[in-house]
């Protein structure tokens, strides 16, 4: 097995059984793992042929993480984790031997990969960063620190895990014991944010106006609410990439106006007031007078208990547009029987003290 012969050679502690395959393609898959350096022994079947694994394709799977010693030293393993692992092909993932060894195996298998030390010196990163992702040991104390260059800051912070800390002073084979739940299409699954490619998301965005506002008409407002936080999010992203004051820029910082009266309104209906009020401040800072973000605004006031406030957001609705009097009347009556029965406890209050 070339150089890694010298890590997996006899005497070792790791069981070298690499495995026959009804299909050339996983045959030299699989060979040219073993050249590398990864042995891959099969420990149950999958169903099916052996997926494509275009770009893009998302394996959902499980893996177990052990040291090649007499007691197979259990490093990582996501079954007590609250959900499976997800890698996606092509996104670079920062342990590229997980993706080598996942393209070997069907949908359903599982199977065992011994990697040289070679393949495995970032593993101790990767396994820091997953432990936080699923709140492993969430009573742990991380020594976080600034950032460290090189190995040699890395090893004398740490990696606030004595295994892991183990690992980075003392690199060797592991194993990795793996079993794919799902394997989904490019186009076979709804993808998170930062697997869309730019257009991706740029098309992602009316789509999600579109779901926002259907959900919204079914008065599941809370679901409405993050169909319309995604968009912005997605908004932002794009934001950041423009020149503040740019045409492009002005562009998306409108495009964000719909997005933040629709996110706002939901929060109101939820008695959600704060990020209301916040959210809509946003779109006054850009647009003082837009009346819709001012009526609803006074509406947040109210709720949250601001009544001077409520009352100047108000008034200026009936300055810009006097055809909304009436709703705007409404409100205030709102506001004004909640001033009284706040008056008339506050009165109450101050009798109990003095009687």
């Amino acid at each position: 097995m070339g150089t890694s012969e010298s890590k997996f050679g006899r005497g070792s502690n790791c069981n070298l059984t690499s495995v026959d395959s009804v299909n050339k393609i996983m045959t030299d898959l699989i060979a040219k793992l073993y050249e590398q350096g990864i042995a891959k022994k099969l420990l149950g079947c999958g169903k099916g042929d052996l997926p494509e694994y275009a770009d893009g394709t998302k394996i959902i799977f499980h893996y177990r993480t052990t040291k090649c010693d007499d007691e197979k030293t259990v490093i990582d393993d996501s079954r007590k984790h609250e959900k499976p692992m997800e890698l996606i092909i092509g996104k670079k993932f920062k342990l590229e031997v997980w993706e080598d060894c996942l393209k070997t195996m069907r949908d359903k298998e599982r199977a065992l990969f011994i990697a040289d030390t070679k393949h495995v010196m970032g593993y101790p990163h990767v396994s820091k960063s997953l432990r936080g992702i699923f709140g492993k040991d969430k009573n742990h104390e991380h020594h976080e620190g600034g950032h460290c260059c090189g190995m040699m800051a890395m090893a004398e912070q740490g990696l606030g895990y004595p295994d892991l800390d183990d690992l980075v002073k003392n690199p060797q084979p592991l194993e990795f014991t793996l079993e794919i739940l799902n394997v989904q299409t490019p186009n076979g699954y709804e993808k998170d944010t930062w697997a869309m490619s730019e257009e991706e998301r740029t098309d992602r965005i009316p789509v999600l106006k579109e779901e926002g506002n259907a959900l919204y008409a079914e008065k599941k407002y809370g679901e409405a609410a993050e169909k319309y936080g995604e968009a912005l999010g997605l908004l932002e992203q794009k934001v950041l990439k423009e020149k503040p004051g740019d045409t492009e820029w002005e562009k998306l910082e409108d495009m964000k106006k719909p997005f933040l009266l629709n996110f706002s309104q939901c929060k109101i209906n939820l008695q959600e007031y704060y990020p209301a009020i916040e959210h809509l401040s946003t779109v006054l800072k850009r647009d003082p007078d837009n009346v819709k973000a001012l009526f609803r605004r006074g509406r947040a006031h109210i709720g949250a208990w601001n009544p001077v406030e409520a009352r100047e957001d108000f008034n200026r609705v009936i300055e810009l547009d006097s055809t909304l009097s009436g709703a705007v009347k409404k409100e205030i009556k709102i506001l004004d029987d909640k001033q009284k029965l706040k008056d008339e406890n506050d009165k109450q209050k101050l009798k109990g003290l003095f009687s």
